[in-house]
């Protein structure tokens, strides 16, 4: 079984090809905040909720940070759809 980490980092791979691509689970920081507790009725155990992305590609060149940000959130939807709650964002693009 994979990690929602490894499959995050698939699938932005495989859909914008970056240059560089660097993905962090804070989940940690949030281990008390409601949305955790109410998944498993305690929070220790609840992983992989809440990310911070920075990742540079070609894709984003003459994008706005808006639509930059939606292709990301789109190319996320079934793990958004399945528990992650919260991924920070720093898109570029090249020579950014």
């Amino acid at each position: 079984m994979t990690t929602r980490t490894e499959r995050i980092h698939a699938i932005l791979t495989a859909e914008f090809a970056p240059e560089a691509l660097e993905l962090k689970d804070d989940s940690h920081k949030h281990a008390k905040h409601a949305h955790r507790m109410e998944q498993v009725g305690h929070a220790p155990d609840v992983g992989e909720t809440h990310y911070r992305l920075a990742m540079v590609s070609a894709r984003f060149a003459g994008q706005t940070r808006v639509a930059r940000s939606r292709a990301v959130h789109e190319a996320l939807d079934a793990e958004f759809k399945s528990g992650l709650h919260a991924l920070a964002l720093d898109l570029k693009a090249p020579g950014e």
